[in-house]
């Protein structure tokens, strides 16, 4: 039902944002409006769900200082290169230096701790530097592939009548596409810097492991599907 999901979600922002984590609340909070919505919510709701968002996003933005610093870094991170834009500054220079092929893999400059944390939440300037447009491109074409496909299993156990399924693997997909657009966008200083790894490739214990198991889910629903379509129990 709509109140259950909703208060879960309260509770784990509330328990997300005390940590303070706005990146993973924000993919919690986009994945749970996505699944109200593919569940069948009704439009009202959704379409004030979707105008309380950006007014709460402001909200938690403007009373947290570092959440602001943040902002003012990614708006004109050339501003404070030594500062504020320390991070962000770095990484487009990773980007610049990178061009349509790279500097070739292992040859990353900026990894040498000019670019903090190169290996977790911004492997993809690493990324960008040592195989350039290609590599990115080829990053962004497989993050694609996954949301597609795991909406196509979802698709798949709908016809089967599997709903639960059908939810669980778009809500996957979901997940990786948005960690994914947010990182990527962070990267590319499309958007303010947080504290998201990149789905499956970023190094991180206990990230890396929610991601294999997230994608052991999915392939379990596809081999449930696949048996359900041959007659055979699931």
């Amino acid at each position: 039902g709509f109140l259950p999901m909703v208060a879960v979600m309260i509770l784990v922002g509330f328990l997300l944002l005390r940590e303070p984590d706005f990146g993973a609340f924000a993919v919690v909070a986009a994945i749970s409006i996505s699944i109200l919505w593919l569940g069948g919510i009704n439009v009202k709701i959704f379409i004030a769900l979707l105008a309380i968002l950006p007014v709460a996003i402001y909200f938690l933005i403007v009373s947290s200082d570092y959440r602001l610093q943040r902002v003012i870094g990614f708006l004109d991170p050339w501003a404070d290169p030594y500062g504020k834009g320390y991070q962000l500054s770095h990484a487009l220079i990773a980007f610049g230096r990178g061009e349509w092929v790279g500097v070739g893999l292992g040859a990353s400059v900026e990894k040498l701790l000019y670019l903090p944390e190169a290996h977790t939440d911004f492997l993809l300037a690493v990324i960008a530097e040592e195989l350039g447009f290609i590599g990115v491109l080829t990053v962004l074409g497989l993050f694609a592939w996954i949301v597609i496909r795991a909406f196509g299993i979802g698709k798949e156990a709908v016809a089967n009548e599997r709903y639960f399924g059908a939810l669980l693997a778009q809500g996957i997909g979901i997940w990786m596409g948005v960690q994914g657009i947010i990182n990527i966008g962070v990267n590319m200083g499309v958007l303010p810097t947080k504290g998201l790894t990149l789905p499956l490739l970023s190094f991180g214990g206990s990230g890396i492991l929610a991601n294999c198991i997230a994608m052991a889910i999915l392939l379990r629903i596809d081999f449930e599907n696949r048996r359900l379509q041959k007659g055979l129990p699931a």
